[in-house]
This record gives structure tokens, C-alpha cells and sequence, in this order.
């Protein structure tokens, strides 16, 4: 239980918030009001959105990498289910941050690391689906669902097992659910596009992750 709840608490540092906050921004008020890196992006611009980005990925990622790296048992099912649960332990801590009144992001970059350290195959095959959404469209909102259909997909294929397929689709649902705001817009043609690289970046906008 206890890795549970460092796992969960590990999710719930808010790395966009706290790189907006050294800059003098309340990532709150301004944006989307979103503590995640895409509105960290279109906020300060790449050289915070991308930091970012990976701090939450690593978050995501490193409670299945530590246990992988120090579990003993001889049963290879029961490391695999700890991943599963551990990484979207993590996933709720950024959703619900305990340091933000259980406010927070749409756990995208740190789902794309639970995934990253527990079925890593699933997780490049979501991160490579979603690069080439994004290249093509700069919609991170539609890439972000679509990735979540690979990642379901990407499951079935590589036979992962049966409570990675139940988790993970839970939290692809969980996912569309938080981007309800953005499918609307999508739908009304009204979602905005986030670059990569823009010389001045606004700081209001729609909705990101």
C-alpha cells in the first residue's frame, strides 16, 4: 500500500505548475487555467512546455520502472499487475493533485509514462501516434484521443494482459472524459491549434492537457 501511495503523491507534484510559478505565472489563471504542459506550451513557450512535458512523463514512468528494478518474487503476473496499478496510481496524483486541493491536468504525458514503464512497446506506439497527429494537425486535444485508441488497440495486439486492457481502458475513457470541454470545440471547429514554436506564445486561449 505504501508504494501506492508514494506513486500517487509522486503524480501529484505539479511540475508545470511549479516551472510557471518560478516564473512569476499562476498557471491557473492564465490559459486554460490547466496545470498540464500543453498549457505550460502555449503560456511560456517550449523552453518550459517541453521541461515540462518530460518532468510529467517521468513521473508516470518511474514507479513501474523502480519496481520492476527491485522486484524479487518468481511471479512474473504479479510484476506486471503492480506496474499496471502503480502507473495509474501516478495518473490520479496528476489528475487529482493532493498539493492542489485534488485539482489538476488531463494526465496525458504522465499516462504516456505509466505506459512508457509498463508496457513499453504500448506506449511508443501511443507516443508515435500521437507525434504524427500532431505534426499533421497541431491539435494536441484530437491527438491526444486518438492516441488512446492506438494505445487500446496497441494492447490487444502485443497480448498484454487481461487487467492492463481493463485499467488502461478505463483510463482512455478517463482521458476523453477530461477533454470533454475539447471534443465540443473540435466538433464546432472552434479548437485551437498549439505550435511548437511560436514567437509569443498567448497567454489565453482554449483548453489543453
Amino acid at each position: 500500500m505504501c508504494l501506492y501511495v508514494a506513486s500517487y503523491l509522486l503524480g501529484g507534484v505539479p511540475f508545470g505548475y511549479l516551472i510557471a510559478k518560478s516564473q512569476g505565472v499562476d498557471l491557473t489563471k492564465v490559459g486554460s487555467g490547466n496545470i498540464g504542459a500543453t498549457n505550460v506550451l502555449r503560456v511560456l513557450g517550449p523552453k518550459a512546455g517541453i521541461p515540462a512535458f518530460l518532468l510529467d512523463v517521468a513521473k508516470g514512468a518511474l514507479p513501474p520502472v523502480l519496481v520492476r528494478l527491485l522486484w524479487h518474487s518468481s511471479e512474473p503476473g504479479d510484476l506486471a499487475n503492480h506496474c499496471v496499478l502503480l502507473g495509474v496510481a501516478a495518473v490520479l496524483g496528476h489528475s487529482f493533485s493532493p498539493f492542489l486541493r485534488f485539482k489538476g491536468g488531463k494526465s496525458v504525458a504522465t499516462g504516456l509514462g505509466a505506459l512508457l514503464g509498463t508496457a513499453p512497446i504500448v506506449g511508443l506506439i501511443g507516443f508515435g501516434v500521437f507525434v504524427v497527429l500532431y505534426v499533421a494537425t497541431q491539435y494536441v486535444s484530437l491527438s491526444s484521443l486518438l492516441a488512446c485508441g492506438s494505445v487500446m488497440a496497441a494492447a490487444f495486439l502485443t497480448g498484454q494482459n487481461p487487467l492492463f486492457k481493463v485499467v488502461y481502458g478505463l483510463v482512455c475513457l478517463f482521458v476523453a472524459w477530461r477533454h470533454k470541454g475539447n471534443i465540443q470545440r473540435l466538433m464546432k471547429g472552434e479548437e485551437p491549434k498549439t505550435p511548437l514554436f511560436k514567437k509569443k506564445p498567448p497567454r489565453d486561449g482554449g483548453e489543453g492537457n
